[in-house]
């Protein structure tokens, strides 16, 4: 994989986690977009959130009353901006350990492909045919091993066999 950055990330962390300061959120963001082939540069805004936040962001913006993993909210704009801004990414630590944990995988493992996932969200994927759903678990299931991660849907009896 290539050095070179592509994304800009500018990182919030809005409930004071020091341990998600040092995530290779750029990282996870560039080989998603090299994985797809954009060179040009853009910006993306991730910001980890308690499950307060998330259940009154998913309960706004998808209509459902829980907190959720991962949320993404592409940019619509117009705006002359010398990088261009791609969206948001609104991920809940607490959601993430949690699925993380009853899933048997590391939280790093599990945070980058939900980061993953939502910047493919961001890019214009989605899950809702059967077909989408494939072409986009494929996709992170190539970025995932590009970075050195396991197939995030192979149960734990899967994969050791």
């Amino acid at each position: 994989m290539s050095e070179l950055m592509t994304a800009q990330v500018d990182f919030q962390n809005a409930i004071n986690v020091t341990a998600c300061d040092t995530v290779p959120w750029g990282q996870w963001a560039d080989a998603t977009r090299q994985h797809l082939g954009l060179a040009s540069p853009c910006e993306i805004t991730i910001r980890l959130v308690d499950a307060p936040e998330s259940y009154a962001l998913n309960e706004a913006y998808r209509g459902k009353s829980a907190p959720t993993n991962v949320l993404s909210f592409p940019a619509d704009h117009d705006l002359p901006l010398d990088v261009p801004l791609l969206g948001d990414l609104v991920i809940c630590l607490p959601v993430v350990k949690a699925e993380a944990r009853d899933q048997g995988k590391t939280e790093t493992a599990h945070l980058a492909h939900l980061t993953i996932h939502g910047l493919l969200h961001l890019h214009g994927y989605d899950h809702e045919t059967e077909e989408d759903a494939l072409e986009m678990e494929t996709l992170e299931i190539g970025i995932l091993e590009k970075l050195g991660y396991a197939n995030p849907y192979l149960s734990e009896e899967d994969a050791s066999t």
